[in-house]
């Protein structure tokens, strides 16, 4: 994935909205969840010089996030702490990032226990550039689709919540 795992967090933030979770709360804890995984590319190049695949890293691999989903929301839970619901959708944006990455890219779903990588489709490297190869690979269509959704659902959530009066003017209805 190149550039939806934003958007992939803005739709399941919408989504949560949709069933009464958290307002903002829950849309940014979805979003930041989203990227986060993808935070390890500050080390890929400013440390490692690209020398290791930067899906090798902890922050690529689904059972750290679900550990600490988990004990995160267990000790939430147990300190009687109100905000689970973003807490929850954080890391099921991590998830979902990982989801994502294994539609075109190698993930270790057991690691740090197996160092298997699945991927759905391989992308083959027919270009000289790796962006080039997946931008014009068709799994970057579903990246599309991605991006067009939650504009889509942006824009529904934009006029369900101002209309524009005869005199031009906003009035915020919600």
């Amino acid at each position: 994935m190149l550039i939806a795992h934003l958007p992939s967090g803005y739709i399941l933030g919408s989504l949560a909205r949709g069933r009464g979770r958290e307002g903002q709360g829950a849309m940014v804890a979805a979003m930041v969840g989203s990227v986060v995984p993808d935070i390890d590319m500050l080390y890929f190049h400013c440390v490692d010089g690209g020398r290791t695949h930067h899906h090798d890293y902890i922050t690529h691999w689904p059972l750290f996030w679900f550990a600490i989903g988990l004990t995160s929301l267990v000790a939430g839970r147990l300190l009687g702490w109100s905000n689970l619901p973003a807490i929850g959708l954080f890391f099921a944006g991590a998830m979902l990032h990982m989801l994502l990455d294994t539609v075109a890219s190698p993930i270790m779903w057991l690691m740090p226990f197996d160092r298997q990588a699945f991927e759905l489709v391989t992308v083959p490297a027919a270009y000289r550039s790796w962006v080039l190869s997946f931008m014009l690979h068709w799994t970057f269509g579903f990246e599309i689709l991605i991006c067009a959704f939650a504009l889509w659902l942006a824009l529904r959530q934009s006029s369900r919540r101002t209309t524009v009066p005869q005199n031009g003017a906003c009035v915020l209805i919600r």
